[in-house]
């Protein structure tokens, strides 16, 4: 959906440690700030991944979306977002 709507899709790992990564799913860039999204089928509460990265890079960072199956809600900084609503992207 991302794609079809135009949007060219980047997507982003960092290590946490030896052994394990924390991952962005996609990237997509709006002018000269960068909208990391995090996708989660379930379990919406943990966004570690998205919470390091916008940290890490806070300057860069227009807006932060988590997509998930739930209705719309803000969780601080970062606007949860339904699936179904990622055309609007």
């Amino acid at each position: 959906m991302l794609a079809s709507a135009g949007n060219q899709l980047f997507y982003y790992t960092f290590p946490k440690d030896e052994k394990h990564n924390y991952e962005i799913d996609f990237l997509l860039s709006r002018g000269n700030k960068l909208v990391p999204i995090e996708v989660k089928s379930s379990g919406y509460k943990t966004h570690k991944s998205l919470d390091v990265f916008c940290e890490k890079y806070s300057s860069r960072i227009g807006e932060r979306i988590l997509l998930y199956t739930k209705d719309y809600q803000k969780d601080g900084p970062t606007k949860c977002i339904p699936v179904y609503f990622t055309p609007f992207l």
